[in-house]
């Protein structure tokens, strides 16, 4: 995997809702930090214009604070909302793809030959895509679409308790490229969010996927 700029991985959020700019916090405090990380995370959002007329990437930019999808809470100033997608990415050598699950594909296709190359994917989607010849995890049609390993992270968490740093904890999912996984794991993990990996992939991506249906089911059960 090739590094960016001076040596350091550049860090890109594609998404910027409720748990976008969530991780994009979380990630921001950790690569300030890092010296392996550029301390820049810049986090793609869709833009929008707020009731006082002003656009979202404006507002965040100027407040460090998402104050649509994440109010009240500081994101950090070495977190750089940009709404143009190649921008957001181009120097980017390491993607956190979050984002509502039925725009993967859409940006992935306005993603192809836009990427450095070595880029690292990870997904913290929780969903799949149904196609005429069946189910297709995140992880694969990410994987599929630009050609780059793409890790899954999945925990039973709420963003709103980890954006006030109460302790939770995640799974990282990988295909066969442990030290990926252990790059992103570093990239996540603070005393307040713990993260484990595991060389299974489509586990960690099915838990997450179907664990709310499992939890509304089981209690139904219970009625």
């Amino acid at each position: 995997m090739e590094n960016g700029h001076a040596g350091k991985h550049r860090v890109a959020v594609i998404g910027s809702g409720n748990w976008g700019s969530v991780a994009s916090r979380l990630l921001a405090s950790n690569t300030a930090k890092l010296p392996s990380f550029h301390d820049e995370v810049r986090m793609w959002v869709f833009e929008e214009t707020l009731p006082t007329g002003e656009k979202l990437s404006e507002s965040i930019n100027q407040a460090h604070e998402n104050c649509k999808y994440l109010p009240g809470i500081k994101l950090g100033t070495n977190v750089i909302a940009d709404p143009d997608l190649e921008s957001a990415v181009k120097d980017a050598d390491m993607l956190v793809f979050v984002t509502p699950h039925q725009f993967v594909e859409g940006i992935c296709k306005k993603l192809v030959g836009k990427l450095r190359p070595g880029v690292e994917a990870i997904s913290l989607i929780k969903g799949m895509e149904v196609k005429m010849e069946g189910p297709c995890m995140i992880s694969k049609l990410i994987t599929d679409t630009l050609g780059i390993n793409c890790c899954v992270l999945m925990g039973a968490n709420i963003a709103n308790e980890i954006a006030v740093e109460k302790f939770s904890e995640a799974t990282i999912g990988y295909r066969e490229d442990k030290e990926a996984a252990n790059r992103w794991a570093k990239l996540f993990t603070t005393p307040y969010f713990l993260v484990a990996i595991v060389e299974d992939i489509e586990g960690v991506e099915l838990c997450g996927t179907l664990k709310n249906v499992v939890a509304i089911a089981a209690g139904f059960c219970m009625q």
